[in-house]
């Protein structure tokens, strides 16, 4: 009998053929999810109370009846982006002192839009640059460095603190590379650190530039140091200082900065952008977008313009103040629940997470601790359907499984408040509690 062989697949390919941890876990938890019972402190979405329905709505009916005063928007589109959403995000960063830009400073720079959201301009950086070693921090974006790894780069990843990526540890990793500093691709930092939350402070933005401006003076190549700011517009702590924008101290143009408007206004509008000065880079990056669709669909730029032209000032005051109040409430029951097991908590101050370290409990899927909390322990009173499942991402997900804190990651976990109420965040945390109780007993 001849057998048929099943499609021939790329590296890249096969190696998507197998779903990330994290996608397996959050797969297996939504087909058992039950709504009001079942608790999510594990996906990071948006809060729905920050969503601006209404004001998205009156833009589209705008748009709508009014639909000739606005170019095309129902058709396709220029790829680096519609004119009047590149200047509304201009005014917006410039107003609101994100990175403290300026609008002389940020005249100087080009902004193109991505074709779906900021994902889609990571994306496009794994195809467009060269496979080679590609630094970031520890703990780590693990969605976009499960991808890295699968399209074939290696990842050099740096432990953090509270102020972001250690440079002098970075250092020392960059020296002991030797000949192998050659094969460094890009450097990728989440400005304010999915999943930690820290944030990258102004002196270690200028110090992390100085050492890639060697690095590159050194190798007589640029670079790019690309810096992920979508949370950055988040920093609600009103003691937190604003961190100087990286492109501000960029004499070599290396420099790329990615944000997103998912955050502040909604997800589903897809608006991601990238800053950066002109290079062959970025226009590669403007062909990819056409590449993939054109551009982003222009409908959705238009409306992401007018809502940024009306109603920035107040929405933002709003996100900031709603995610301001849940972070002090979830700390302080952190603290009451939790408390004499944590070792250290970073987050709080940006953004919509928390990242716990416990002395010694373990938290993977393995662990006592995670079947508690997903009802797997097979103790029918700990088990009964009345009692929540409760999801949070180990921290194993979220450090390189061969990086320095690979045995760390054992004990942490990344904890989201921005979905759930505070109701239900209380109820979430208190039964992590149970969960230490019962691993002590144990």
């Amino acid at each position: 009998m001849n057998l048929m062989h099943e499609i021939s697949l790329s590296d890249y390919g096969l190696a998507s053929t197998t779903p990330s941890p994290v996608a397996q876990m959050m797969a297996s938890f939504a087909n058992t999810f039950r709504p009001a019972i079942d608790i999510n402190l594990g996906v990071g979405y948006v809060n729905e109370n920050t969503i601006p329905r209404q004001f998205i709505a009156d833009a589209v009916n705008h748009i709508v009846a009014h639909h000739h005063d606005f170019h095309a928007p129902f058709n396709y589109g220029s790829p680096d982006g519609v004119t009047e959403l590149i200047a509304a995000i201009r005014t917006y960063l410039a107003y609101h002192h994100f990175g403290n830009l300026t609008p002389a400073s940020l005249a100087k720079l080009d902004m193109i839009i991505g074709a779906n959201g900021a994902t889609s301009l990571l994306d496009a950086m794994t195809q467009i640059l060269p496979k080679g070693i590609v630094v970031t921090t520890d703990p780590l974006y693990y969605i976009y460095t499960n991808q890295l790894q699968r399209a074939g780069f290696k990842l050099l990843s740096v432990p953090e603190d509270r102020d972001g990526i250690r440079t002098d540890i970075l250092a020392d990793k960059i020296k002991a590379l030797g000949s192998r500093r050659r094969e460094i691709s890009f450097v990728y930092i989440v400005t304010v650190n999915n999943p930690s939350c820290s944030i990258l402070t102004t002196q270690r933005r200028i110090g992390l530039l100085r050492l890639m401006n060697k690095l590159c003076t050194e190798q007589r190549r640029k670079i790019p140091l690309i810096m992920d700011t979508a949370y950055e517009q988040l920093i609600h702590d009103p003691d937190t200082p604003t961190p100087d924008s990286a492109l501000l101290h960029d004499e070599l143009g290396i420099v790329h900065e990615i944000g997103t408007l998912s955050k502040t206004l909604a997800p589903t509008l897809r608006v991601g952008y990238m800053l950066a000065k002109a290079s062959p880079f970025l226009d590669a990056m403007v062909q990819k977008v056409s590449d993939t669709g054109f551009s982003a669909p222009l409908l959705n730029q238009h409306v992401a313009a007018l809502l940024l032209e009306q109603h920035a000032s107040e929405q933002i005051q709003s996100v900031k103040t709603g995610y301001r109040e849940k972070a002090v409430q979830t700390r302080k029951w952190i603290e009451q629940y939790l408390g004499d097991e944590v070792e250290s908590i970073i987050g709080g101050r940006a953004g919509f997470y928390f990242y716990l370290t416990f002395k010694n409990t373990q938290t993977h899927p393995e662990s006592d601790f995670f079947k508690f909390l997903s009802r797997d322990t097979g103790n029918q009173s700990i088990d009964a359907e009345s009692n929540p499942t409760v999801i949070y991402i180990p921290g194993n997900f979220c450090v390189n499984p061969v990086g320095d804190m690979a045995k760390q990651g054992q004990r942490q976990l990344r904890l989201s408040f921005g979905y759930e109420s505070l109701d239900r965040i209380h109820t979430a945390i208190k039964r992590m509690g149970d969960a230490l109780a019962y691993v002590r007993e144990k």
